[in-house]
């Protein structure tokens, strides 16, 4: 048996009852390298992420280690992904594979699944699309803290030590794009779509000042890392 759980980090996501908490995701792909990137991917994140190299292996993870999402291959040596979603109840599934055809698509997507996507993929748009799947399954917390900072998704609110800071919209969502993509880079271009819309057609610029207003508001410097001539990092 090949299943291994791999490392993990320290997340940031914490419970309201003061309990840390992350994902669990089981990670079904037969390609050993792509299994490791997407593990070590995830990871960083903050979620706990377990490798399946076959169809049994995961069918035999999903009993013994009751994982919050599934990432599953559908060219596995031995079952095919399609058959291993029907014994999976109650599971989160998102099918990662090279089977780009709109008949797979549509069969994955009518077969019970949350997602699917094709590779080769953005590792930064696989974070992004987990946490959705997560977020729609309760498994990703609305109040979310590091340092001295506490955001409230919820309410759409951000605290340091426990006071109430004020923050624009485009500021707001900003920031909510940077605590879920994580230890991740994203690009200006990628924050500006989060924040003002893919419609927005503003200059890059406007990022920067807003990230400068965030950094000050929160006093944050050491948390929001910029990438040089790329865009900014949450670091935790």
């Amino acid at each position: 048996m090949r299943l291994t759980r791999r490392y993990t980090v320290n997340p940031i996501i914490r419970r309201t009852d003061g309990a840390d908490e992350m994902a669990r995701i089981l990670i079904v792909e037969d390609d050993k390298s792509i299994n490791e990137l997407m593990v070590r991917c995830l990871t960083v994140t903050g979620h706990d992420c377990l490798a399946a190299f076959t169809g049994s292996e995961a069918l035999c993870a999903v009993k013994k280690e009751q994982p919050d999402l599934i990432l599953l291959d559908i060219n596995l040596p031995d079952i095919d992904g399609f058959d291993i979603i029907k014994f999976i109840n109650g599971i989160p599934v998102i099918y990662v594979t090279a089977r780009n055809e709109i008949n797979d698509r549509i069969k994955g997507l009518n077969g019970g699944a949350e997602d699917y996507i094709v590779k080769p993929f953005d590792f930064q748009e696989l974070v992004a699309r987990v946490n959705v799947v997560l977020r729609r399954f309760g498994k990703a917390d609305n109040i979310v803290c590091f340092g001295q900072v506490k955001v409230d998704f919820g309410k759409c609110k951000v605290y340091r030590e426990e006071r109430e800071i004020e923050v624009t919209k485009q500021e707001f969502e900003l920031l909510k794009a940077l605590i879920v993509n994580k230890n991740v880079t994203l690009t200006r271009e990628q924050l500006l779509n989060a924040a003002w819309g893919w419609d927005y057609d503003g200059e890059e610029r406007t990022v920067d000042v807003h990230i400068q207003r965030l950094r000050k508001k929160l006093q944050c410097e050491d948390n929001i890392k910029t990438i040089y001539k790329i865009g900014y990092r949450l670091e935790i």
